[in-house]
Formats: C-alpha cells, structure tokens, sequence
C-alpha cells in the first residue's frame, strides 16, 4: 500500500470518527433501544410506574429509540443499581429505579453497595414514594401502640427495601415489636400473603395498595397505622407519620433523616459517565412525559399520583444529602438495620 492510501485511509477514519463524536442526540438515538431497568419485580408500583414511563417517554427523547423496560429485582434494588453503575454502558441508553434509600445505605456502608449515589446521574422523579405500614383486620395490633405491646408479623422483600428497613427502624427507636418474614418477591406477593394469613401485615408503599388492592381501603380489610413520610398525605388525615410517634428530639432527628429518602422516592438515574448532551436530552424527555396529558390519563385511570421533579434538582438533593452531620450519621447507623 502506498504512503499516500494510508494518508487518506488515516484521513478517512478521522473524518467518519469525527462524524461519529458530533452525532446529536437524535442521530445517537434514531433506531436504537432504550432500556428502563426496574430493581424490583414484576407487580407493584415501582413496576408499574416504570412501565407507564416506558410506553410514553420514547416519543419525547430525540430520535424515539424502543424503549424496553426490564426487571432486575435483587439485594432490595440493590442488583440492578450497581448493573447501572459498573457493568451498563455509559452512552446514555439505560436509565434504572432503585430503592430511595440508596443514598443513606451507601452513607451507612451497607455491604450490598457497589455505588456512589453522587456519581450517577439523575434523570426526574415522577413523585415522592410515601410508605405505609399495615395489619389485616383480624390482626390484634392495630396501632403502634399495640405493636409496642406484642408481636405482629409482616412479609418483607429484599434486606434493602424499605419494605424491610422503615419496620425494623420502628422497632429499634420505638420499641415496637415487628418480626420481618423475608424472601417475597416484591409487594404484590407479600400482599397476597397477608390476605393468605401467612402474616399478619405489610410495609410498602400507599400507591402500590391503592393500585393493586382498592377495594382493601374501601371496604376496611386492612388498617393502616403509620406512614413513612415527612408530612401526612392528604389521603390518610389521620394516619400519624413515624416521625409524630418518636419520643424526644433525637429520636425525631434520627427518623426524619431516614425518612427523607421519601423525597427521592420514584426517581431514575442514568450511569456515570453518560455523555452531556444524551443526558441534558434524557431529563427535558423527562420532563416533557410529566407533562404529557397521555401519561398523566394513564396515572388516573391507574389511581396513582405524581409529584414530578427536575433531574437537576434531584441531583442537587442526593449530593446534599452528603452532607449529614457525623453525629446525626452515628445516630442513624445506631438504628438502621444491617444485613
């Protein structure tokens, strides 16, 4: 071959690499796949709001790739955030949803973190995820009061899933005396065993009652006594929040930092390291399908809310979240549960 063919051939693969760097995003993502991967099982809210974001969000980012959403359930979401973190690839074609408390697990240094919350890169949130905890109408314990008194079972999913944490939190300020029955494949299996009396209540959150068992709350088969939440949602006036329940100012400190991972809430982030302009595009698409009246339809008819925030702000929230006191940290470690 002569000088002047690998002149031009060095020229030539310059100019198509070059070509390849200044691709927008609607030229990246033109006939590719977009994956939304769900840390958590089929059923539920975190699946179904994930899925109503996978059927509308496509037509919003540049280029309309397929979205495909794709469950990862495992370690309490634990599973798919650090697929998203390490092993993903980081041209902007996965996002995923993880347990919102990610940012105070990896602060606490629970072993099943293989993350920095910080470094990925988050994309919105359709709403803050407010947590319930409940017993079956049968059950004797049907305050928290009474849960201080006996025992009351209830069906827990992954170590990591507030699901697990927010009761085993109770039990370790308040004094209550829940016993955790693990290994349910998400909340729509450990509802089932609540109504099969294999025990005695659950802990998840109040849009994946409201979507997948109504008729519980409209016919009184389950009674919900506390909620894990900053504030009370209008929905449960009288349901007090853990934080009302706790004993002293410590106390109070101690659950309203556990308890602001509601703020997170359903909230998806993207893998370190994705590309500027694939991530400016995925947040406006973001935000657009919030506003889409086609998406907010779907959420209605589904009884479901939305309470959406900016990626931006989302970012700034779990970054700031950093920035706890050590002695407030040592407090919380004091409380949270370990694998």
């Amino acid at each position: 071959m002569s000088i002047r063919a690998v002149i031009y051939g060095i020229a030539g693969a310059t100019a198509i690499g070059g070509v390849a760097c200044a691709q927008t995003p609607a030229e990246f993502y033109k006939g590719r796949n977009f994956e939304i991967i769900i840390g958590y099982a089929p059923g539920g809210s975190n699946d179904t709001y994930s899925r109503m974001l996978a059927q509308h969000i496509g037509k919003h980012i540049p280029g309309n790739p397929t979205v495909i959403a794709r469950n990862m359930p495992g370690a309490g979401s634990f599973l798919a955030v650090n697929h998203i973190y390490a092993a993903a690839a980081k041209d902007g074609t996965a996002i995923a949803l993880g347990a919102p408390t990610m940012a105070l697990d990896e602060k606490l240094g629970n072993p099943g973190v293989r993350f920095k919350t910080a470094e990925l890169n988050w994309v919105g949130r359709i709403g803050p995820l407010i947590n319930i905890a409940f017993t079956w109408k049968t059950s004797p314990v049907k305050t928290l009061e009474q849960a201080r008194q006996r025992e009351a079972t209830l069906s827990g999913t992954g170590a990591g899933s507030t699901a697990s944490v927010y009761p085993l939190v109770l039990n370790n300020v308040l004094g209550t005396k829940f016993k955790l029955v693990m290994g349910y494949r998400g909340s729509n299996e450990a509802m089932l065993a609540v109504e099969r009396g294999e025990v005695e209540g659950h802990s998840t959150a109040f849009e994946a009652v409201r979507a997948a068992k109504p008729s519980w709350l409209a016919d009184g088969s389950i009674n919900i006594f506390v909620q894990f939440g900053l504030k009370r949602l209008p929905d449960l006036p009288n349901v007090p929040t853990a934080i009302e329940s706790a004993p002293d100012e410590q106390a109070r400190e101690v659950l309203t930092a556990i308890m602001s991972a509601s703020e997170i809430g359903t909230s998806f982030f993207a893998t370190p390291g994705a590309p500027a302009d694939r991530l400016t595009a995925l947040r406006r698409a973001f935000d657009a399908t919030m506003a889409d009246p086609a998406f907010a339809g779907d959420l209605n008819r589904m009884k479901m809310d939305m309470g959406p925030m900016k990626g931006e702000d989302l970012q700034k929230l779990v970054v700031d979240f950093s920035n706890m006191s050590p002695q407030l940290l040592d407090r919380v470690r004091a409380v949270y549960p370990r694998e």
